[in-house]
């Protein structure tokens, strides 16, 4: 792959990142609701989204490391 190529997943990954991050955030709060089980599967999935972003962060790196 060409740098600019590499540059720009890197930006992606990066932006995707903290997306994941807000996206966690808007899960758990805006889907939870009065039930135990509809608040622990809202929590659950937030969590699950929660956790790409390092997933993200690091593909962030790893691309930026390859487009130098």
């Amino acid at each position: 792959m060409k740098p600019a190529q590499l540059k720009l997943l890197s930006n992606l990954c990066f932006i995707l990142g903290f997306a994941s991050i807000l996206g966690s955030i808007a899960v758990w709060f805006l889907t939870g609701g009065q039930a135990a089980d509809t608040r622990a599967h809202a929590e659950r999935f937030g969590i699950f989204v929660g956790l790409w972003a390092p997933t993200f962060f690091i593909l962030s790196n790893r691309f930026d490391r390859y487009a130098k």
